[in-house]
Order: structure tokens, then C-alpha cells, then sequence
């Protein structure tokens, strides 16, 4: 949020979806704007990444790589939704036949109050938007973040479900949880924290942290250290009556940077690539002024960046980053 005197604002957050045209174009621009005007300031970016679910216009890839492209220049830190992931999760977990937009949102809402409930209540860790920047981001270039959220229940199984906080500590880092369709489990974390809320003891955070730290699928790139970053919250999460999810008494989110966020890359990449080569719908964009170089410079971009997250995980990477940077 953003006042007339900004001298005290830390930073500000935007939502928008990088797949249609106005989220993508008017809200990149509008973007880049206040990064111009508030360049000292944090800047976050909440990304709705398109599905075909969900899907409601063919250039979705075009647009989406266009943003993302922005996004690299103009953003701190990025924490993507994937439709296609958050619709999974209202049909498998919240037992909804054909999701709506308005049940991804609601779902995209626990995740966010999740993740900003220190910035709204007395809370040790993420107070400010520059917190959530210095605690996750080791290096500008790696700006996008995964988050997951549990439990996800429905009202009916919330009769017959008792979570631990052990319990629920494991489910953020299942793969069915994650607003994201990825799985770190094949690559490697570079900074992690886990956001915990409601009924809560410290000890038992402890443990489920020392249990998390067994699990040979969690692990860290060498140039850092394994480091659970932890946050407590006694603020009990939140629901509207048309919410689909239940209210609990403890919930998680688990909000990481891990070189898995390539995947979600490389399948918008891959559908790009197969409309380009046919010049699909580039007409309409060159009509607007654009021009086709324009078209491979972005991806270029996006493949840049993809290189960068593939040699994170590899033992040679400040030889690398040392080389980029000089060239």
C-alpha cells in the first residue's frame, strides 16, 4: 500500500495475473511505474500464472513470458500462483467438482494473509516486505518463490481430522500442497522459512523442525547453509462463511526459493516456443507496435534465467555467477 508521504512505507505489494492482456500489459506498466517512482522501496509482486483449466485466451504464453520479462527487471521478489496447481487443489483437496475463479482466489487469500500475518500483526519474522527481500532472495536474479499451505480441508472431513503440528509441518511440504506445479523434491532449496499460525508451541516446532531435517528429499545447494528460517503467529487463521476451506486451529505455509521453479518455466517455454514457430497471433502484437525481435529477446530472457537456476544447483556456481557477472 501506498501513501502521498511514502518516507515511511517500507515497501509496496501488487497482485496480477501475467497471462491475460490487461494483467499482463496494464499491470506490468503499472508495475514499472511505481518501481520508477519508489525505487528505494521493497517492491513484491503476487503472479497469477495461466492454466488451461482455466484458460481464457490463446495468447496466454505470449503474455506470460512478456511479464515475466518485466518482472526481472522491475521486481524484488515474485511469489507466482499457478491456476493449474491451485485448481488441482480445490478438485482433489477441497472436493469441488469444476473449480471456479472465485474458489482460486479464496484459496490464494489463505496463502497471502499466511504469509503477511506479521506485517498486519505483532510477529517476529516477514514484518515488512524488505524482510520477506533479505530473508529469501540470496541473489537478485533468484526473485521468484514457491509457497504452500496446510492443512487444506473441507468442512466435512474437518470432523474426523486432528492435525499435529508435526503433521502439519510435513503436508507444507507436500507437493499437492504448493500453489505452484513443481517439486522441489528433485532439486534443491537455496532458502526456506515456514510461517506457522494459531495454536502453536515453540517445542513443538522444534521437533518438527528436527524431523523435517531427516528427510533426505528436503535438501539445501552447497553455497548455503540447510537453514529453516521459523515464524510464530498466535493470530488463528481466518474464513469467510463461502469459504471452502475448513478453519483450523494451527495452519502452515512454507514459502521457499528453490531451483524448482524452472519447471513451471520450462512448460510456459515449451508453449511458447510451439505457437512462435508458427508466427501464431504475432500479427496482433506487431499491429499494437510491437515488434518480432521483441518476441526472441524475451524468450532469451526467460531462458537466461532458467541457466541461472539450473547452475545454482551445481558446485561450480560463484564460478559462474563471477563469469556472468563480468560479461
Amino acid at each position: 500500500m501506498l501513501a502521498d508521504n511514502c518516507s515511511s512505507v517500507q515497501g509496496f505489494m501488487m497482485f496480477n495475473s501475467v497471462g491475460g492482456g490487461t494483467g499482463s500489459g496494464l499491470g506490468t506498466l503499472l508495475f514499472e511505474k511505481l518501481s520508477d517512482d519508489y525505487n528505494k522501496k521493497s517492491r513484491l509482486s503476487i503472479n497469477i500464472y495461466p492454466s488451461p483449466e482455466t484458460s481464457v485466451s490463446m495468447v496466454e504464453p505470449y503474455n506470460s513470458i512478456f511479464a515475466t520479462q518485466s518482472l526481472l527487471e522491475h521486481a524484488d521478489v515474485c511469489i507466482p500462483m499457478d491456476n493449474q496447481a491451485i485448481y488441482d487443489i480445490c478438485k482433489n483437496s477441497l472436493d469441488i467438482e469444476t473449480p471456479k475463479y472465485s474458489n482460486l482466489n479464496r484459496m490464494i487469500a489463505q496463502v497471502i494473509s499466511q504469509i503477511t500475518v506479521d506485517m498486519r500483526f505483532n510477529g517476529a519474522l516477514f514484518t515488512d516486505i524488505s524482510e520477506l527481500q533479505t530473508s529469501l532472495v540470496p541473489y537478485p536474479i533468484f526473485k521468484f518463490l514457491i509457497s504452500s499451505y496446510a492443512p487444506i480441508i473441507t468442512h466435512f472431513k474437518m470432523d474426523h481430522v486432528q492435525l499435529s503440528t508435526v503433521e502439519i509441518s510435513k503436508l507444507a511440504f507436500e507437493t499437492e500442497n504448493m500453489m505452484v506445479k513443481c517439486d522441489p523434491r528433485q532439486r534443491k532449496y537455496m532458502s526456506l522459512s515456514i510461517l506457522y499460525r494459531g495454536d502453536i508451541i515453540p517445542k513443538d516446532v522444534s521437533y518438527s523442525i528436527s524431523q523435517l531435517k531427516t528427510q533426505k528429499t528436503i535438501t539445501f545447494v552447497d553455497w548455503v547453509p540447510t537453514c529453516f528460517r521459523v515464524g510464530i503467529n498466535h493470530q488463528v487463521q481466518q474464513t469467510l462463511q463461502e469459504d471452502d476451506i475448513c478453519k483450523v486451529l494451527r495452519s502452515a505455509c512454507m514459502i521457499s526459493n528453490t531451483t524448482a521453479i524452472t519447471q513451471i518455466f520450462s512448460k510456459l517455454c515449451h508453449q511458447y516456443d510451439l505457437m512462435f514457430a508458427q508466427k501464431a497471433f504475432v500479427y496482433w502484437y506487431l499491429q499494437e507496435g510491437m515488434e518480432e525481435g521483441e518476441f526472441v529477446e524475451a524468450r532469451e530472457g526467460l531462458a537466461s534465467l532458467q541457466k541461472d537456476y539450473e547452475q545454482a544447483d551445481s558446485e561450480i556456481f560463484e564460478e559462474y555467477l563471477k563469469e556472468k557477472t563480468e560479461t
